[in-house]
């Protein structure tokens, strides 16, 4: 009887370490599980001035109108897609945001980071950590088809909408100032990133008493893996908040109000009429329902477990696919780069050819053996 009981008392150990309960020792690693892929917005002092260095030459374009695609001929087949699916993503910003947006749009598709800073605006660089970037003064948005650091391929069409929502939220507030968390919390709840990974970590954050003010987010986020984690987490979650159906209007006319120059608390107390530190604390309480001390005494725990391991689940499921999705493009370039290679080597025999047939001597009949001699052509007879 001993033996099964200790059997079980492991196995709900291992759970919920693998949970994150509070007093468990477990690791926080800045790329581990349910880990939130930094993103930025870079600001530029004089857009006017910004020059955009030309496209290299085996590079692409697709205009949709208001959408322009720039990037390798050998990726096309991945890109054409997102140009349907960023049409679909700019009709659900204009409904969230409450009026038109992404007027025009140039996103710029690299094969690595390192491609991706020559493709960015002159003295103007992506972060080295960001596999996207967006820069809303321009309409442009650069993406990058490997991860710094992992080196793993993106989910292109999570990476594309996080960038088109910077783009939309700064057209919709006309390019006033927002707070960071408000930024990157829209972009993230928008494009519905890791969203196993985001539950997981507001969890563990809100049972440890780890929630970060909004506050010094407005600041600056944390740059250690575990707090920047949260940030996110937390980010998006209040934005979500403030999007409830409920709310809808009140969201709608926030984003009117700091288009028309106001500022961003002035405009959320008068859209929601009350002000951010009390939006702050009604958030917080709605949490601590969902995921506090309460749930995991009446039954909540098996569900943080499943929550966990969905996280788990997720995140090895990207790894695998991200991993599949590199080696079949290595497989798609090489073939690629094959035909190319030999069609290069057809044209230069045909030149070769012809250069040969040029140098013929005329009135020669075919079937007629010939010589050179001392750069004259004889007959053999």
């Amino acid at each position: 009887m001993a033996r099964p009981i200790a059997r079980l008392l492991a196995l709900l150990a291992a759970f919920f370490a693998l949970a994150g309960l509070p007093g468990v020792a477990t690791a926080q690693p800045e790329d581990g599980v349910g880990a939130m892929p930094p993103r930025d917005v870079s600001m530029m002092v004089q857009p006017a001035a910004a020059r955009l260095p030309p496209l290299p030459g085996d590079f692409q374009r697709i205009d949709d109108g208001w959408l322009v695609l720039e990037f390798p001929a050998s990726v096309r087949d991945r890109v054409e897609p997102l140009a349907r699916e960023a049409e679909e993503f700019r009709a659900r910003l204009a409904g969230d945001l409450g009026q038109p947006v992404l007027d025009h749009a140039v996103v710029r598709v690299a094969r690595t980071p390192e491609q991706m800073a020559e493709l960015a605006p002159d003295g103007a660089p992506p972060p080295s950590y960001a596999a996207g970037v967006a820069y809303p003064s321009l309409h442009l948005a650069l993406l990058a088809l490997q991860a710094p650091e992992t080196w793993e391929a993106p989910d292109l069409v999570e990476l594309l909408e996080h960038e088109l929502t910077h783009l939309a939220l700064d057209e919709a507030v006309a390019g006033h100032h927002v707070p960071r968390w408000f930024n990157e919390g829209l972009a993230i709840h928008e494009s519905g990133e890791l969203p196993y990974g985001r539950t997981k970590t507001l969890w563990d954050a809100t049972l440890g008493k780890r929630l970060l003010p909004l506050a010094d987010l407005d600041r600056g986020f944390p740059a250690d893996g575990y707090s920047v984690n949260v940030a996110y987490a937390e980010s998006a979650d209040f934005v979500r908040f403030l999007m409830r159906d409920d709310d809808r209007a009140r969201f709608g006319s926030l984003i009117e109000r700091v288009r028309a120059g106001n500022a961003f608390e002035r405009a959320l107390d008068d859209a929601y009429g009350t002000d951010l530190r009390k939006l702050e604390y009604e958030w917080r309480e709605e949490v601590s329902h969902r995921f506090g001390i309460v749930p995991m005494l009446t039954g909540g725990g098996a569900l943080w477990v499943l929550v966990s391991g969905l996280a788990v689940a997720a995140w090895v499921k990207r790894r695998r696919r991200a991993k599949a999705k590199l080696a079949q493009w290595a497989r798609e370039e090489a073939e690629i780069d094959a035909v190319m290679a030999a069609a290069r080597e057809r044209a230069v025999s045909a030149q070769a050819v012809a250069s040969d047939a040029d140098d013929m001597p005329p009135h020669v009949s075919p079937g007629v053996p010939i010589v050179e001699h001392e750069g004259r052509w004889y007959t053999v007879h």
